[in-house]
């Protein structure tokens, strides 16, 4: 079960939300989420989340890094449940640094809203990601409206687990983040749990779900999942999403050597 979000705050006020007025924008065959109207202290393109609880993130398959191992720039769209695309994102890293770097490049990933607006942007620095290593670990930053910083995802060291926190603008420990021991991805999900800064009570979750045999054995495309609670402030759900993404690129990105992860065991 998923606790309720409680004091993590909130800023839309008591009472019903505003009847959306804009109807789902087809383009190209895509259905995409209503536009929600603007709400007082909420980062422009943020509102969206203010009506969700869950976020599908899928991976687009490149062909050319399908044929040839060529590292390409990732895309993902970011889908509501009802299948409504709610954002698109994509890496913006040079070709040399992808594939020299493989899974542990730094980045800058945009994320788009339905108007075609930035409304996210995400840093991730060259750190490294392994154990033996406690001084340099992974970082990402999240900016909403781009330039502007609203929170951090920062592993923690630890000798076996996956960890994370979530910090907001003022690197305060919001959240945790704590993986499995074994991440290996075989026929079933892998789940990040989201907990309290106690680590007392689950307050969501991070899943990346199996694809099928064929497109994990020789794709790097990824579906994830993410649960929230629906008053989570939406500065730390989009902390969140930047969460996964990290996750992703640490645990689940095929390098060009076929090392499939950088994790915790490098």
């Amino acid at each position: 079960g998923v606790a309720g979000a409680g004091s993590y705050g909130f800023q839309v006020p008591p009472g019903p939300l505003p009847p959306i007025q804009n109807q789902p924008i087809m383009k190209e065959g895509t259905i995409w989420m209503p536009v929600p109207p603007p709400l007082p202290n909420c980062p422009p393109g943020l509102e969206y989340l203010t009506q969700i609880d869950q976020i599908l993130i899928h991976q687009q398959i490149e062909l050319l890094e399908v044929l040839t191992g060529f590292e390409t720039n990732n895309k993902y769209e970011i889908k509501n449940v009802l299948g409504q695309r709610v954002y698109f994102a994509a890496e913006n890293t040079d070709c040399c640094t992808r594939n020299c770097c493989g899974p542990s490049r730094p980045f800058t990933l945009r994320i788009i809203d339905n108007l075609g607006h930035e409304v996210i942007t995400l840093h991730r620095p060259l750190r490294c990601s392994s154990c033996c290593f406690p001084c340099c670990l992974q970082e990402l930053e999240v900016q909403a409206p781009p330039g502007t910083p609203v929170g951090f995802v920062v592993q923690n060291w630890h000798a076996c687990l996956p960890k994370f926190t979530i910090q907001d603008e003022k690197r305060m420990d919001i959240l945790k983040i704590i993986g499995p021991c074994l991440v290996c991805s075989c026929c079933e999900d892998i789940n990040f749990e989201v907990k309290s800064v106690d680590e007392s009570a689950t307050v969501g979750r991070i899943s990346k779900q199996w694809t099928g045999l064929l497109k994990e054995a020789f794709t790097d495309a990824d579906n994830f999942g993410i649960t929230f609670p629906m008053d989570l402030d939406v500065k730390m759900k989009a902390v969140m999403i930047g969460a996964c993404f990290l996750i992703d690129f640490m645990f689940f990105e095929h390098a060009s050597d076929n090392n499939q992860r950088t994790g915790v065991w490098q």
